[in-house]
């Protein structure tokens, strides 16, 4: 063994301390930090060293030369995309996850496949699932997308009678899927699965809103030949708006389509009484997508995917070699995504799940939809913002009330990034802003310093 590899193996329990003070560290100032440092000239790479000198010094050169320009992403006024945090308990999951090294995509290895099934089935029942879905981890919302609409292209084959699996995609002539405001990662779905970008078809949405008209949709899919493929939405990333589901079902009774839903972080309305109704529905997706390292609040990386089809899931992904489990009624994981390996992402969410409950997610949740408002309240408030849509949710959706370039916009968002880190978009045609609130240290006062934040900076800007 390495002579250097070998003294750490000895002062393990000594150096996993030092780290663990590194990380409390960390945590522990994320409220002085600056949400995102100034931007400084990046720096040169350094070259592999040819010798190594050991833990302590990689935790010393970490801590000089890359830690003071990481963001404090993991705190509270970081209200860029749509981002959580860890709660403590996922973040131990997550060091254990680490520290057990799972592969658990194979019966042959251990219980981490059963202990992925039992957090799927906490998840299912958290968000109001039926038993007829089974689910699966993957990496992100994107992975969780393609994996639902790599099913939905594999059900359009068993209407035709091919398998695009077996058969190549071309065997499906051409497809058309539907969809009001479809997220970005659902034309770069396409374009992996060979669908194309071109194949997807975006239906009318209702006067001022980005919920798909229902009506526009019956009309779409009347006019499309033969099986189509829906995308719904239950939370847009603008404004959290939702297509209603249970009409976009209603049109199944005349036409024939799979029903994808992307409920990244819309389907966490499921835990709040007073937001629930928006996510009325989801149990009759085919295939749906939720996004665990938004507002469950566990580590990147994780999400989870749903579907009534496993069967067509395993025909899709399902991977042939000796070491490998069958397949059978209840196939390994290995069968169910483009993965072949992943670590045991589902230990985060276990813990998180197990530490607090439906109680404790659901006041995250409607603590983080209260800050929404507040913030919203307060932009209103100041002449010198204008909401462009209602808080829905937990996404506020603002532009500066004179000339709203991209140019100002960045200069606003940059002048207030000490302090608070909204990401810039375009809602109805205008150049806007975005704050998304999904972590768990999300407070009220947090709030009032990143409106004073924001007011302050387009007042400098003015």
């Amino acid at each position: 063994m390495d002579r250097t590899l070998a003294a750490d193996l000895a002062r393990l329990p000594d150096l996993l301390d030092a780290t663990r003070r590194a990380a409390a560290d960390a945590l522990a100032t994320l409220d002085a930090r600056p949400v995102v440092p100034p931007a400084g000239k990046p720096l040169d790479p350094e070259p592999l060293p040819e010798h190594g000198t050991g833990t302590d010094a990689a935790l010393a050169a970490f801590r000089a030369r890359w830690e003071p320009r990481l963001s404090a992403s993991a705190g509270p006024r970081y209200l860029g995309f749509v981002t959580g945090g860890a709660t403590p308990a996922a973040l131990a999951g997550d060091w254990l996850t680490a520290a057990h090294d799972q592969n658990s995509n194979s019966a042959l290895d251990g219980a981490g496949q059963d202990l992925e099934r039992e957090t799927i089935a906490w998840l299912r029942d958290l968000f109001h699932l039926s038993a007829a879905h089974t689910g699966t981890f993957v990496s992100g919302a994107t992975m969780s997308n393609t994996t639902g609409l790599a099913i939905a292209r594999e059900w359009l084959g068993e209407r035709l009678g091919v398998s695009p699996a077996d058969d190549g995609v071309a065997a499906l002539g051409t497809v058309r899927v539907l969809s009001g405001a479809p997220h970005s990662s659902i034309g770069k779905a396409l374009s992996v699965l060979g669908l194309g970008r071109s194949s997807l078809v975006t239906v009318p949405t209702l006067p001022g809103r980005e919920a798909v008209d229902p009506a526009a949709l019956d009309r779409a899919l009347a006019d499309t030949p033969g099986p189509a493929v829906v995308v719904a939405n239950a939370g847009t990333v603008n404004t959290v708006d939702f297509d209603d589901l249970p009409a976009i079902t209603a049109l199944r009774e005349r036409h024939d389509f799979w029903l994808h839903t992307d409920a990244a972080f819309g389907a966490f309305a499921a835990l709040s009484p007073e937001h629930a109704h928006l996510a009325a529905g989801l149990d009759a997706s085919d295939s749906l997508c939720v996004d665990l390292h938004k507002w469950l609040n566990v580590p990147y990386d994780s999400a989870v995917q749903f579907t009534r089809r496993q069967d067509l899931q395993a025909r899709v992904f399902q991977n042939s070699a000796a070491y490998l489990g069958p397949l059978g009624d209840h196939p390994d994981l290995v069968h169910l995504t483009p993965e072949n390996s992943h670590r045991l992402r589902a230990l985060a969410a276990w813990f998180t799940l197990r530490a607090y409950g439906r109680q404790g997610h659901r006041e995250i949740v409607e603590r983080d939809i209260a800050c929404a408002r507040a913030l919203g309240a307060a932009l209103e408030e100041d002449p010198a913002f204008t909401l462009l849509a209602p808080v829905r949710l937990n996404v506020v959706c603002f532009t500066l009330a004179a000339d709203p370039t991209p140019a100002r916009l960045t200069a606003l968002r940059e002048a207030a990034a000490a302090e608070v880190f909204v990401t810039p978009t375009v809602y109805g045609g205008t150049p806007a802003l975005r704050a998304a609130f999904s972590n768990w240290r999300t407070t009220r006062a947090d709030v009032r310093r990143a409106a004073e934040a924001l007011g302050t900076a387009a007042r400098e800007i003015a």
